[in-house]
């Protein structure tokens, strides 16, 4: 793994490391960005993180009430073992099959490619992602909580809310923060849906472009210039996500000491 992560990262540093300015992270492309002129992806930079907190934020709306019910109501059943086991599918079908659904279902209600059908797509599929990381740390926390709670006269929700989320906690900051490291990082998910465009978008209506489709379009001109722009782009990319993945295990450790084991 070392050995992966080490060649990956020096591949992405010897190409990238000399195009990476305050110019190309700052700055939109330019009539003649792909062919080498002037302009940078900041374009791509602001709509990855707009797909990747709004698909975040809309996967953990939707995940978390599903977590809780898994073990505050039907904890031990056969629909609760099935949710978990459709989840697990889920989580390993290819990000491409999110995009061709979310594009079906972009076309179904009348929507263009655009940053709201983006987040919607990625959200799809964030979903599974937070609620199996969660779902693991919630199963962790002693089932004594719960039945303490229900002896001192709370009810499923009043024990959902104040126990078993407050338990949670470390679990819901992980398993939120990597599922946002794999939204803002993944391409195939928003490649019909997001659209691309070399400007900020000003609504959720407009296409936006992101840094993976950035990097594939780049990597796809004959210019060299514009080829180390786009390893120039891989590598912000890769220290956003690394940087997600470290400060979502120290808050987790963090959070971590407050709970009962």
């Amino acid at each position: 793994i070392l050995v992966c992560l080490t060649t990956i990262m020096f591949t992405i540093i010897k190409n990238g490391i000399g195009a990476i300015n305050w110019q190309i992270l700052t700055q939109e492309p330019k009539g003649s960005f792909y062919t080498g002129g002037a302009g940078g992806i900041a374009n791509a930079i602001v709509g990855s993180l707009y797909i990747g907190f709004g698909a975040t934020i809309l996967a953990l709306i939707v995940g978390l009430p599903c977590v809780l019910y898994l073990r505050c109501w039907i904890h031990g059943t056969r629909l609760a073992a099935m949710i978990r086991g459709l989840m697990d599918v889920l989580w390993g079908i290819p990000s491409i099959v999110f995009g061709a659904f979310g594009f079906t279902i972009m076309i179904w209600l009348g929507l263009r490619a655009s940053l709201l059908a983006g987040i919607i797509t990625v959200a799809l599929f964030e979903l599974p992602i937070i609620i199996r990381s969660i779902d693991e740390v919630v199963r962790m926390i002693p089932r004594e909580l719960d039945e303490t709670a229900y002896a001192l006269g709370s009810t499923r929700f009043e024990t959902a809310r104040k126990v078993t989320l407050k338990q949670a906690l470390p679990g819901i900051v992980l398993g939120t923060l990597l599922a946002f490291g794999r939204g803002i990082g993944d391409a195939a998910s928003v490649l019909f849906t997001a659209g691309y465009t070399d400007h900020i978008p000003s609504s959720i209506m407009d296409p936006t472009a992101t840094l993976p489709l950035a990097i594939f379009f780049q990597l796809g001109t004959p210019f060299v210039e514009v080829h180390q722009r786009a390893y120039a782009a891989a590598l912000f990319l890769v220290v956003m996500v690394l940087t997600v993945s470290v400060v979502s295990r120290l808050i987790s450790a963090r959070l971590n000491r407050y709970s009962v084991k």
